[in-house]
């Protein structure tokens, strides 16, 4: 039986789409959660609601994963509101409303941002929470990356990019944490219907024709999988990456 009873749980980018499926997925199997996020605060104050709503108890704080003072500010606010961290989701990406263009016509500032949220804020949100896992003597770390990863997609070149970066943190991490107990390891959802996606393309055109499941997914699909990576059941698990996307891409 998988169960996060007990167990402290970080949802960073947890103000809507996949990050509050997760606070409330957590919430339901018994973990707290403290949400977290750089601009969006009304979503994040939905989001506790949902989370005290499914009967566990949640907080949420705004921070930028990009600075190394906010993500320490995030972990030592875990630890005096709940006194410890077992899991870490590293959700914040940067996503909402990008457009799709030609590799050469993307601007330095964009692909600087990319890199700063997707990239360096998964490794700062790891490096903060350390320290507390290691004192524990066990921890879960979840990297969110992307099917486009395995696939490509055409004019997100960076966006890519960044994903692929993140399966690398996540191998070279699980060497580094290993020592400690902490298991660290990625999911990587398919094209799922969410606000940010909204942003991105039409969703009810989306071609399911080469998804075995033949249909769209949802953010609450992606739930179960890092639910498990994050619970007791998945000790023995890290450095992987599992792709959450109906059977569309498969490795």
């Amino acid at each position: 039986m998988i169960s996060l009873e007990g167990k402290v749980a970080i949802v960073t980018g947890g103000a809507k789409g996949l990050g509050r499926a997760f606070c409330e997925g957590f919430a339901r199997e018994g973990a707290k959660v403290l949400a977290v996020t750089r601009k969006d605060l009304q979503g994040l104050e939905e989001t506790v609601k949902a989370v005290r709503e499914a009967g566990s108890e949640g907080e949420c704080l705004q921070i930028d994963v990009t600075s190394r003072a906010d993500t320490e500010k995030m972990a030592k606010f875990a630890i005096d509101r709940f006194g410890k961290i077992d899991i870490l989701v590293n959700n914040a990406a940067f996503y909402y409303g990008v457009q799709r263009k030609a590799f050469y016509e993307i601007s330095e500032e964009e692909w600087d941002m990319m890199m700063a949220v997707n990239v360096k804020g998964t490794w700062l949100s790891t490096v903060a929470v350390f320290p507390f896992m290691k004192e524990a003597g066990k921890g879960k770390i979840v990297n969110l990356t992307s099917e486009v990863f395995f696939t490509g997609s055409q004019g997100f070149v960076h966006y890519v990019a960044t994903k692929g970066a993140v399966i690398g943190l996540t191998r070279a991490l699980a060497i580094e944490l290993g020592p400690h107990n902490i298991c660290i390891n990625a999911v990587a959802p398919g094209f799922t219907d969410t606000e940010a996606s909204r942003t991105i393309a039409d969703v009810t055109k989306y071609d399911t024709s080469k998804t075995p499941l033949k249909r769209l997914g949802v953010a609450e699909d992606i739930v179960g999988a890092t639910i498990f990576l994050s619970s007791d059941a998945a000790d023995f698990i890290t450095g992987q990456t599992i792709l959450v996307d109906g059977g569309r891409a498969m490795h």
